[in-house]
């Protein structure tokens, strides 16, 4: 009688339950601890967050001279102005920005006179040509997500956070058994009838290009009781093994009765040609992959078996590099001198790739942690309008994209919660969030440009929050506006409010140096609100025109001495341990367009919004008020 396998069952069905009997029986990945040197390609356990800002000091950003930026105003072509030796400091690139200056000169732009002074013919704003404490990252923020892998690029921006270990996820342990008699180790003068075993040595790259450790042990006779002995000391050693030839009906083949003696076979023979004879087994949380021994069968069945079990082990999918056509939503100018390569976030919008340029600093190599592409401008030309359609190289896989929610919007540090909670929830999602303010970001979703955006505008007529504008972009509809957090705005002071700033105005006190969001931000716009309602001239504030894109950038220049007040979120004031001066509460809501409304990912968003892992994260954070996230607003007409 013709032997016969024990199943035939479908492909898709067998990976579905061969990994949820693991699960029940306790598959899991352990984690360990590694120095950050030694992190790349590894995957995070946890959230990484930044311990330093970085840099962390201020920094010229040019070779040039520091000055104090009103000793040059006035400066023209035609009223020059001449600085004395007393007046300024010779710097190099890198060099920290000495106490009490706080501008550079580039050395082009400036003329050395005999008696060593100088002359200027450009007045400097204060802060140009400076490096910003926290420009590439602020002290706190995230810089990778849970279950992300380390790259290159995130080694040397959490080295320069100050993070030097991280806890990751260890890689899962594959044992390889070569069996049978005709088999013998690779030689360059094989007899007649060896056969030469070279399939553990393709088994185990494939498995370190999944991020795997594989262990090849010892070719073993066809002898039950040796294949029994070796298994059972792999699988004491191991998370997975592999237990090569023997699968099929030979009078040698004895791969299923051994796993069943060690183990159990939940499967031998699965509807698929080639790789028909695979046995799906375990013992408790092990897995047991009997594989034939042809290695195209082989290498089907590790493929479609148990690479599948590495990924859900490491809660990360091997991803390959693409070109794709995406459509800029900001423009990009760049110099006629020079072959550009700009990092950009990704992600489809309907069926269309929109490209958001990320900073483009050259020591800003967190930028290159958050980039899913590179567009690369040629030599000669000069850059791209908005809208415009560019190629881009992907560093990260189509599929990805199309399961990244776009975020283009105002910011906020529980933005980054949120797309963490996300993916834990679901692996295969992602969001990517770009910082443009609350203005940019409704004019994103007016040009189809992106899913959602963070907004907190205030309508300085009615005191009302976002909805004004919301009727005047939208008068025909085609969004939805979702209740997120209400935030304590107010002003972030140094430690101990050694000015003694006690109200808004005081930013007009001599000595007072203010550090400001940019234009079109929720944030700035209540500072010039302010300004109007108190009757503050933002030309007598000093640096009321230097900005800032983020909240935690803002508190970083006031922690580290560069500023004395900020408009700002109690949370970043408390991330950085600054007073802080209680203005307003706002409404941060959620803009999201109807064509967005019903997909998966923004479903999971506003499942997270609503979760109790949410409202607890954000509770921690400090300076949030809980209103029934997820929740719609009522827009009226």
């Amino acid at each position: 009688m013709a032997f016969e396998y024990l199943t035939n069952v479908p492909l898709k069905q067998a990976q579905e339950e061969y990994i949820q009997l693991l699960l029940q029986n306790g598959f899991a990945a352990k984690t360990e601890m590694v120095a950050v040197q030694q992190a790349c390609g590894r995957i995070t356990a946890q959230p990484v967050y930044a311990h330093i800002c970085a840099p962390h000091y201020a920094a010229s950003a040019m070779d040039g001279v520091a000055i104090v930026a009103k000793d040059s105003f006035g400066a023209t072509e035609t009223t020059p102005v001449i600085l004395q030796p007393e007046q300024f400091i010779v710097l190099d690139t890198g060099d920290p920005i000495p106490e009490g200056y706080d501008a550079v000169i580039m050395v082009e732009d400036l003329v050395k006179n005999p008696d060593e002074s100088i002359t200027i013919h450009e007045a400097a704003v204060p802060w140009q040509h400076i490096r910003q404490i926290g420009e590439d990252v602020c002290a706190g923020e995230m810089i990778l997500g849970a279950h992300i892998e380390v790259t290159p690029a995130a080694i040397g921006a959490m080295i320069a956070a100050g993070v030097l270990e991280i806890e990751v996820i260890k890689r899962p342990v594959v044992g390889i058994i070569p069996t049978g008699d005709e088999i013998v180790q690779p030689c360059t003068d094989p007899k007649q009838g060896d056969i030469l075993e070279f399939n553990s040595s393709i088994f185990s790259a494939m498995l370190r290009q999944w991020g795997a450790d594989p262990i090849i042990y010892p070719i073993v006779p066809d002898q039950f009781e040796q294949i029994k002995q070796a298994l059972e000391q792999a699988v004491d050693a191991c998370d997975m093994v592999i237990l090569n030839a023997g699968s099929s009906a030979g009078r040698e083949d004895f791969s299923a009765k051994v796993i069943e003696e060690v183990g159990q076979v939940l499967y031998h023979g699965i509807a698929m040609k080639p790789g028909k004879p695979a046995i799906l087994g375990c013992q408790g949380a092990k897995a047991i992959l009997g594989v034939p021994g042809y290695p195209v069968s082989g290498i089907i069945v590790i493929e479609e078996l148990l690479k599948p079990l590495i990924a859900c082990w490491l809660q990360h999918g091997t991803e390959r590099v693409q070109t794709a056509t995406a459509k800029l939503t900001r423009p990009v100018v760049s110099s006629l001198k020079y072959q550009e390569f700009v990092r950009v976030r990704l992600g489809y919008v309907g069926d269309e790739l929109m490209a958001s340029p990320l900073s483009r600093g050259s020591g800003v190599v967190s930028s290159l942690v958050k980039a899913d592409g590179i567009l690369e401008v040629p030599q000669g030309v000069e850059g791209y309008e908005a809208s415009s359609l560019v190629e881009v190289k992907l560093l990260s896989s189509v599929e990805k994209l199309k399961n990244t929610l776009v975020m283009i919007g105002s910011h906020d540090p529980l933005l980054d919660e949120i797309a963490n909670l996300m993916h834990l929830e679901d692996a295969s999602l992602y969001m990517s969030s770009a910082h443009v303010g609350s203005m940019g970001g409704i004019m994103a979703i007016r040009r189809g440009e992106a899913h959602a955006a963070g907004c907190h505008l205030l309508d300085t007529e009615t005191g009302e929050y976002n909805i004004a504008f919301i009727k005047k972009y939208f008068p025909k509809g085609g969004v939805k506006l979702v209740r997120c957090v209400g935030r304590q705005q107010g002003m972030m002071l140094q430690k101990g409010n050694p000015l003694g700033i006690e109200k808004f105005t005081d930013i007009t006190k001599p000595g007072v140096r203010y550090v400001n969001r940019q234009k079109g931000s929720g944030t700035r716009i209540l500072s010039d609100y302010l300004c109007k309602q108190q009757g503050v001239e933002p030309k007598d504030v000093y640096g009321y025109e230097r900005e800032e894109l983020t909240h935690t950038s803002v508190a970083a220049q006031i922690a580290n001495g560069s500023a004395d007040a900020g408009m700002g979120i109690y949370s970043a004031a408390k991330l950085y341990d600054l007073d802080f001066v209680p203005i307003c509460i706002e409404e941060y809501a959620l803009l999201i367009s109807d064509k967005a409304w019903e997909t998966p990912m923004m479903q999971r968003l506003l499942a997270t919004l609503k979760s109790k892992n949410f409202q607890e994260k954000i509770t921690a954070m400090g300076g949030y008020i809980l209103d029934r996230p997820g929740e719609l607003i009522e827009i009226g007409q």
